[in-house]
């Protein structure tokens, strides 16, 4: 039974090997082939010199090399290509491509393209392409380009030694010259942005005018530490940073209105500037504040925030204005800042209510 099966699969690779080798046809220095057959190099029907055909079909168990690919190119472990695909190359671990790309390539691993590509690039693992990619690439961790088209997905990091003229989304980092977006859940890391830049924590770049996290690095925007004080008469130093536009907040502080336990304050949030006049504008701020005494109390409030805000010299910056608010905490703690409800939820569990309150403070300009 065995013989006869081995007998079969000898049998099999012989007859693509003929069928192979009728379809092959020759130039000047250079050879065609419609079809290559193979298990891997050189026992394939291009045999040695699979390096010099260019192949329209190849399916190798393995892997398969070849010249060039103009049409459809599977391999169960690698395609090998010395110069330029087109069309679609399908491998279980790489895609190693000596020149440029186009139309598509999906491997479980790597694409690694030795020049330009276009189309689409799916791996598992990574994307690597020497020069300009001017298609999309999505690759389970890390996408490598010189420069990039419409869109970069990666499951960790998105780098681009140039310029990145579509969207980057990564699930940590983002690196780029210029690029028109970035969206990541750590960092972001660009020259100019157009668009905006999401971070998790942290955008850097030299211009950004719609930054959104909490520490944003803008060479061409602006900082400020401030001190301010809300209607629960707690006091807050915070970190303002962002662009020409928006901004992100993060600050500590303390509340002096409970005098029966110690309550320390943490807030974050993101806010943007609406200039009114030369030294007047809005801001506009959307805030999580806390408080808690590290023993099991914690009250918690979100707020948003209309600040109008002088300008006093080229350092200084004074802001009031009203807030609304929506708090949450546990009925037994009782916290009682406000007396005054627009709107309260009797029958949950949690204390839960809507109230209006102010914010004020001053800011120094860094």
């Amino acid at each position: 039974m065995k013989n006869y099966t081995l007998c079969k699969v000898k049998a099999i690779f012989i007859s693509l090997f003929l069928l192979g080798s009728s379809f092959v046809s020759f130039g000047q220095g250079d050879s065609t082939a419609a079809v290559h057959f193979g298990f891997i190099f050189p026992l394939s029907t291009n045999g040695r010199h699979a390096a010099q055909y260019t192949n329209r079909f190849s399916l190798h168990a393995i892997a398969g090399l070849s010249k060039a690919e103009t049409g459809l190119a599977i391999a169960g472990a690698a395609n090998v290509v010395r110069q330029n695909v087109s069309g679609i190359q399908i491998a279980g671990a790489a895609n190693v491509i000596g020149g440029s790309a186009a139309g598509v390539q999906i491997a479980g691993a790597a694409n690694v393209i030795g020049k330009s590509a276009s189309g689409v690039q799916i791996a598992g693992f990574s994307n690597i392409i020497k020069d300009h990619a001017s298609g999309a690439q999505i690759a389970g961790f890390m996408n490598l380009a010189g420069s990039a088209g419409p869109a970069q997905v990666a499951g960790f990091t998105n780098i681009t030694k140039g310029n990145a003229k579509g969207l980057q989304i990564a699930g940590f980092l983002n690196k780029a010259q210029d690029v028109n977006a970035q969206v990541s859940g750590f960092a972001n890391i660009a020259r100019n942005v157009k668009g905006i830049q999401l971070a998790g924590l942290i955008n850097i770049a030299d211009t950004s005018d719609y930054p959104i996290a909490i520490f944003n690095f803008i060479k061409s925007g602006e900082k400020s530490v401030a001190v301010s004080l809300d209607e629960t008469m707690t006091t807050i130093a915070s970190f303002r940073s962002g662009g020409r536009v928006l901004y992100g907040i993060a600050g500590v502080g303390y509340n002096f209105k409970d005098d029966r336990k110690d309550l320390y304050a943490l807030e974050a949030g993101l806010g943007g500037h609406i200039s009114l006049a030369k030294s007047l504008r809005l801001n506009v701020e959307a805030v999580s504040h806390s408080l808690t005494d590290f023993k099991g109390s914690h009250y918690f409030k979100n707020s948003l925030r209309i600040l109008p805000a002088l300008k006093i010299g080229q350092r200084f910056e004074i802001f009031a204005g009203p807030t609304i608010n929506y708090v949450t905490y546990e009925r037994e703690d009782n916290f009682d800042f406000v007396k005054k409800h627009i709107w309260k939820n009797n029958k949950s569990e949690d204390f839960q209510g809507v109230y209006f309150g102010f914010n004020t403070g001053i800011q120094i300009i860094l």
